[in-house]
């Protein structure tokens, strides 16, 4: 940075990622998107395969589609557009029709998610999102401006005109390293105490290790170390959030409840740099620290009251409570 500046260490740093186009293209594609699209045969392969590199043989009986599935529930409704559309020539069919049947589906998609049984785990998981968001980014541009050398409240306005050599990049490049131990605690506890725990745990002792520099200005090895063990903290609930989030939501849902929840972290996201540099920066620390660490608390009291725990469950097709509370259960052919 000091020497190229931020063009070529952006530059360098997405060197590495060309290596993940390798593996896009080693990746196989979804059984249960293949199934949603009624290529029951490609998914049947891809399931054998992963069967044979397991060392394990496909339970017997007959593979459904989703569509299949949802077509013989009768409380399942298709819009009146695409039943038309489905029975008249396609020729004839109007445009609108055509953007109406989609558009429709996937505000009622928005709406299930509000609904009587997942509004209360949809509006928690939009709060973990959000504070996971903010603490996350927040903490790392903390890094930053806490490790800058000419950062002074006798002058406020100077401190916002810093340079890049007024940075400690060793102790920015040190804390960065969090997002390791972070990942691994992620991977050793998450199946273990469980996703609530891990992540309202986890989201404690980081507001444990803020709490101190809400008090006391230390310097600057203690600093990055306080600062290392949040962020390796809110690495692990970053990551649980993103495995928790899948596994609420029934197939239907899956992907909307996570997109809509990546979305909401996007406001944590934006919002936090006007508090991290902004408050640092005009000499108040004390406010900014204080509130990452009301944030971190928040988020994990949002993720204890979190109604049901997700850890051994399968995923749910349809929305239904006793599916989501119901441990992982292998069905006979005969049922």
């Amino acid at each position: 940075m000091p020497r190229l500046g931020w063009r070529f260490l952006l530059g360098f740093s997405a060197l590495p990622s060309l290596i993940l186009v390798a593996f896009y293209i080693m990746t196989p594609e979804s059984p249960r998107y293949l199934c949603s699209k009624g290529d029951k045969k490609a998914a049947l392969q891809i399931l054998e395969k992963m069967a044979e590199a397991n060392g394990r043989e496909l339970p017997s009986g007959i593979l459904t589609t989703n569509l299949e599935t949802e077509l013989q529930q009768p409380h399942i409704n298709l819009p009146v557009d695409v039943v038309e559309s489905s029975s008249s020539n396609p020729e004839e069919t109007k445009p609108c029709q055509k953007v109406k049947g989609p558009l429709m589906k996937a505000l009622r998609s928005l709406s299930m998610l509000l609904s009587r049984k997942l509004v209360r785990p949809t509006l928690l998981l939009w709060a973990l999102f959000i504070g996971n968001a903010f603490s996350y980014y927040g903490i790392v541009l903390l890094t930053t401006e806490l490790n800058n050398r000419s950062r002074s409240c006798s002058s406020p306005t100077k401190a916002t005109l810093h340079k890049s050599d007024d940075i400690n990049y060793k102790n920015v490049f040190a804390a960065s390293f969090a997002e390791f131990p972070g990942l691994i605690l992620a991977g050793l506890i998450v199946d273990r105490i469980g996703r609530k725990r891990t992540m309202g745990g986890m989201f404690l002792i980081c507001c444990a290790f803020l709490l101190p520099l809400v008090f006391h200005r230390y310097s600057a090895g203690i600093t990055t170390a306080l600062l290392f063990g949040a962020r390796a903290c809110i690495s692990t609930t970053f990551t649980t959030v993103y495995i928790y989030a899948p596994e609420i939501y029934p197939t239907s849902l899956r992907s909307t409840g996570v997109g809509a929840g990546s979305s909401m972290g996007r406001i944590g996201g934006m919002i936090c740099p006007l508090v991290a540099v902004g408050l640092v920066q005009g000499c108040h620390q004390t406010a900014a620290l204080a509130l990452f660490t009301g944030v971190a608390f928040t988020a994990a009291m949002c993720a204890l009251l979190l109604p049901f725990e997700t850890k051994g469950l399968a995923l749910a097709d349809n929305i239904s409570n006793d599916k989501l509370q119901k441990p992982n259960v292998v069905k006979s052919s005969e049922e």
